[in-house]
């Protein structure tokens, strides 16, 4: 057997919260990578995924440090390793695609400079050749016209373009090991796919070797050959793939794949079912099944209308085109579509974040002023938004506490003591626990950072919350209580839901309506039941075709029939 390219032995990395105060994130971990090689990793979040990935390439977060083990790379051990040695290696010959895109670009420069950068510094190429190179890798990685995109800023194009532009940065270089941190938690399932194929063909063609990091197991299924399943920081089982999802032996792996068979067949929510912590009894005995009961007879009132909207950035070609949607009380609207298609876009323009160049956005029957400047604190309070990149949305300077407080004080004028018990209160309604508020937001994972804007949301006790992405960055069993949760929140407050989201599957067990987008229009507006009875619309069949199993073999027969997405 060749020798490892990445050996990880013994691996511990603990959280230094005060001078008395260390904890354990990660312990004693194993791990082996070859050439040509990928390891995927899959857990819980909150687990150590993104620590060990980072491990990898001799980093530890802010806060954190080795406390045992060693990292070697290609004979070169990272946890010792000095500054101009780490630099030798990462970007060049290992390389990170982050969870997060949009917190991992620098605003002030443009996609394309910043693919092209890592190859041109290193000295690899000439600027005009990485250029040439990075424009390649985007065209593969099937973004639109990446010429004319490459010359946008960061905020000027969707999160699932952004993540595409970030596995082309990251490929430029021609690395020997690529660590990839849940690169397509941000992407519609069709688009999934493309950059599924995309990675596969990569790691083959170059023989190049990867960690794969995610909370998706029928993802991971597709590109691994070994998988290690980790938990609280434990490695749980480690073997082939094949052999570990078709005869698991730990009992928190065979509940991760309960969690993805019940999710493949969808069911709605029912708060009766949901225990005093969001939790179904069978969530909490790791078996990941919920259930919702039908909408109440009638037809309810309409909360939000908009009408006939349309939205660009600048003078940039129209984003959202003539659009028109309505959401009504206590129900959930979802709105899917491909990456790009304009439904974050959508989401700006109710928040009032972005003024639409045409149409009206109606709330309770009044019509909202366009930009959110011009609204009173209580439309604004009435309007939240959930945002689809947390560690954007989160102040990394602020502790969690001090995040919550916030709303609490602009909106209610609560006294110090009411708003320390509230932000406890809102704590343990998104699985976290009080002694989450002490932290800042770089000390979490990005699942854990995701449940946090959840609660500074619904800290303002909305009439109305838009979920961008709400559940992309948390693994099957804590995402199944994060919908428990909200279906929760819906039956005892009448919350109505505009929920924003790839996975066509998740959207059939939340959602009352849908709205299917494509170039910024709405191209299917049904009832769920309806948009899902044949014959099915194409676009509706084609993100329906294009969710990923947990056969190995689905990708590559996908590959080999020559599908296009």
């Amino acid at each position: 057997m060749s020798t490892p390219l990445l050996s990880i032995q013994g691996l511990s990395v603990e959280a230094r919260q005060s001078d008395d105060v260390v904890v354990p994130i990660v312990s004693h971990v194993d791990l082996e990578i070859r050439r040509g090689e990928v390891l995927g990793l899959v857990g819980e979040s909150g687990a150590g995924k993104s620590t060990i990935g980072m491990a990898a390439m001799g980093y530890t977060r802010a806060g954190c440090q080795f406390a045992g083990g060693s990292v070697h790379f290609d004979g070169l051990e990272l946890t010792t390793a000095s500054r101009v040695e780490l630099r030798s290696v990462r970007g060049l010959r290992i390389a990170y695609v982050a969870q997060s895109a949009a917190g991992a670009f620098n605003p002030a420069h443009r996609l394309l400079a910043q693919c092209a950068e890592g190859a041109a510094q290193h000295g690899m190429m000439s600027r005009s050749d990485a250029v040439a190179v990075a424009l390649r890798l985007m065209q593969q990685l099937d973004l639109p016209q990446p010429r004319t995109l490459g010359r946008r800023f960061p905020h000027q194009v969707s999160g699932g373009q952004l993540q595409r532009a970030m596995v082309a940065m990251a490929m430029c270089c021609g690395p020997d090991l690529i660590v990839f941190d849940e690169p397509t938690t941000a992407l519609d399932v069709a688009t999934q796919v493309e950059v599924l194929r995309a990675i596969h063909e990569a790691i083959r063609t170059l023989n190049t070797a990867a960690l794969y990091i995610s909370h998706d197991l029928s993802v991971v299924a597709q590109v691994a050959d070994q998988l290690a399943v980790i938990r609280k920081g434990l490695l749980v089982e480690t073997g082939p793939a094949r052999e570990v999802l078709a005869y698991p032996k730990a009992e928190y792996t065979k509940a991760l794949l309960d969690a993805r068979a019940v999710r493949s067949t969808p069911e709605r929510a029912t708060p009766e079912r949901i225990g005093p912590d969001g939790i179904t009894p069978e969530a909490i005995a790791l078996q990941g099944s919920t259930s919702r009961g039908a909408m109440p007879a009638g037809t309810p009132p309409v909360l939000m209308e908009v009408d006939d909207v349309t939205a660009a950035y600048g003078r940039s070609k129209p984003v959202l085109r003539n659009l028109s949607l309505t959401v009504r009380r206590g129900t959930t609207l979802a709105l899917v579509g491909p990456s790009g298609c304009g439904k974050s876009t959508l989401a700006r323009v109710v928040a009032g974040l972005l003024p639409p160049a045409a149409g009206l956005v109606r709330f309770d029957g009044n019509t909202l002023p366009k930009t959110f400047k011009r609204r009173d604190r209580e439309s604004l309070r009435l309007i939240q938004m959930i945002y689809q990149s947390p560690d954007v949305a989160l102040n990394p300077r602020q502790r969690v506490a001090h995040i919550l407080a916030r709303p609490l004080r602009f909106y209610f004028e609560l006294d110090n003591t009411a708003i320390t018990a509230r932000v406890d209160e809102l704590l343990r309604m998104v699985e976290l626990t009080p002694a989450h508020g002490r932290r800042l937001s770089t000390q979490l994972s990005g699942g854990e950072k995701q449940r946090v804007c959840i609660a500074r949301a619904l800290a303002a006790e909305p009439k109305l919350m838009i979920c961008d992405e709400v559940t992309s960055a948390l693994d099957p069993l804590i995402a199944d209580g994060v919908l428990n949760l909200l279906a929760t929140l819906q039956a005892e407050t009448g919350v109505s839901y505009l929920f924003i989201s790839h996975d066509l599957g998740l959207v059939q067990r939340v959602a009352d309506d849908i709205v299917v987008m494509r170039d910024g229009e709405a191209i299917v507006s049904a009832p769920m039941a309806v948009a899902l009875t044949p014959p099915l619309n194409p676009d509706v069949a084609e993100l329906l075709d294009a969710i990923p199993t947990l056969d190995p073999d689905w990708l590559s027969a996908r590959i080999a029939r020559g599908d296009e997405v």
